[in-house]
């Protein structure tokens, strides 16, 4: 008998009209998950609210862990491009850690506004499903992709094992202290100090020095 392959199908492969399903799937998703919480929040609820058949749902989700892994990777990505905007414009005086440090201060904001979606990230980064893990992945990816983009005042001699290294850590630093503040082991005070020190502990030593202020020697 022939195995019947029941994985998703993959974004890159989608129709418009397929796409514009599944972008309502994870909006829908995502307002379920802000009004109702995690826990609560079934499939057949968000394709009641999408308007999206739950068996067609499944067409480009395998599982609830996946459409959430999804939806919080989409919604992260978004927060993504709006805080490096934010920083990549000219800011005098203003290097590398203090632009990733304001980078992650304002990321913490935004989930400090929507505490639920940061109970939702730090739910499904236990989740075993692999299509949920790949989404995971993807997010950390682009979590590394906007790091270096604030990022772009370290030193260009520095070696690239190191800035990927950097990069690792300050990402890690970052799932670490909120996974610390949703489940009620610090405040998000602590968090976000905590994680602003990890920045200036790992970025400092490649910062590039400013220059001394130029001093007029006295005449004679």
């Amino acid at each position: 008998m022939t195995k019947v392959d029941l994985s998703p199908r993959p974004v890159e492969a989608m129709s418009p009209r397929q796409l514009e399903r599944r972008e309502s799937l994870i909006a829908a998703a995502l307002a379920l998950v802000n009004e109702i919480g995690v826990e609560r929040l079934q499939m057949k609820q968000v394709c009641e609210r999408s308007g999206v058949a739950l068996g067609t749902a499944y067409r480009y989700f395998s599982s609830k862990d996946h459409l959430l892994a999804a939806a919080i990777a989409e919604w992260h990505r978004l927060l993504l491009a709006d805080l490096v905007a934010e920083l990549r414009g000219p800011r005098a005086g203003l290097g590398a850690t203090d632009r990733v440090v304001r980078f992650v201060r304002g990321g913490m904001r935004a989930y400090q506004r929507q505490p639920e979606l940061a109970r939702l990230r730090v739910a499904v980064a236990a989740s075993t499903d692999p299509f949920a893990s790949e989404a995971l992945q993807g997010m950390a990816r682009a979590d590394s992709t906007a790091l270096q983009a604030v990022m772009a005042e370290v030193p260009a001699e520095v070696p690239a094992a190191a800035s990927d290294l950097v990069r690792h850590i300050v990402g890690h630093a970052w799932q670490g202290e909120l996974t610390a503040w949703v489940t009620g082991r610090t405040t998000l005070g602590d968090a976000r100090r905590r994680l602003e020190d990890v920045v200036r502990l790992v970025l400092t030593p490649y910062e590039t020095p400013y220059p001394a202020p130029y001093e007029v020697q006295p005449a004679g």
